[in-house]
């Protein structure tokens, strides 16, 4: 490999668009822009959320983060800062912003109660037949990586996989699956903070 070639790899690996094709390299450029002025603060440079109420967002679906960044700007999802962040941001920028955070590597995370983690994990792959609780793993998969159309939930914050559930609970998030609503709101307190917890340390 030559001089420059070398020089370009480096360049991309410093700014977080680790060796991209040029196109999409150029076109992130703008992700990174938009990620250093706001998203930042709350969701890391890297999608690693700097607080367990902020979702982590390396490796989600290119396609759900622009769907939800749409639907906080029209205010079909409520979060006052969220709509504000979101309010001038194009089209093109929230396919941008998703796929930027898609790129980003996830880590693993280490789960802080794993006794209760291991309740969790009945639930998410069996869901509570007595309660009629789906099992989790149908949906968003063994490793909880989700679908194009579903969220990666694996490795997720517990504090945040929980405060979800309990607004899919109270029908207060209705911007996503109807489904959820009926889920979360079968879901016992330990089930549904056991569930959130064995998420977090899924990969």
């Amino acid at each position: 490999m030559s001089l420059r070639p070398r020089l370009l790899a480096c360049l991309a690996l410093l700014s977080g668009i680790a060796l991209l094709p040029p196109a999409h390299a150029a076109d992130l450029s703008r992700a990174v822009e938009i990620v250093e002025a706001k998203c930042f603060i709350c969701h890391g440079s890297e999608g690693e959320s700097s607080s367990p109420v902020f979702p982590r967002l390396a490796g989600q679906h290119a396609n759900y983060v622009e769907r939800q960044l749409a639907d906080y700007k029209s205010g079909k999802r409520k979060n006052d800062t969220m709509q504000a962040m979101a309010s001038d941001l194009t089209a093109e920028e929230m396919r941008l912003l998703g796929m930027y955070f898609e790129s980003k590597a996830t880590r693993t995370h280490a789960v802080a109660d794993p006794e209760l983690a291991q309740v969790g994990r009945f639930v998410y792959d069996r869901g509570n037949p007595f309660s009629g609780v789906a099992a989790c793993a149908d949906c968003h998969g063994a490793a909880g990586h989700g679908t194009d159309r579903l969220p990666r939930v694996g490795g997720q914050h517990a504090q945040y996989v929980e405060n979800q559930l309990k607004a899919f609970s109270k029908r207060e998030r209705t911007n996503d699956n109807a489904v959820m609503h009926t889920i979360a709101s079968k879901l016992s307190e330990l089930e549904l903070k056991a569930v959130a917890s064995y998420i977090s340390g899924l990969q």
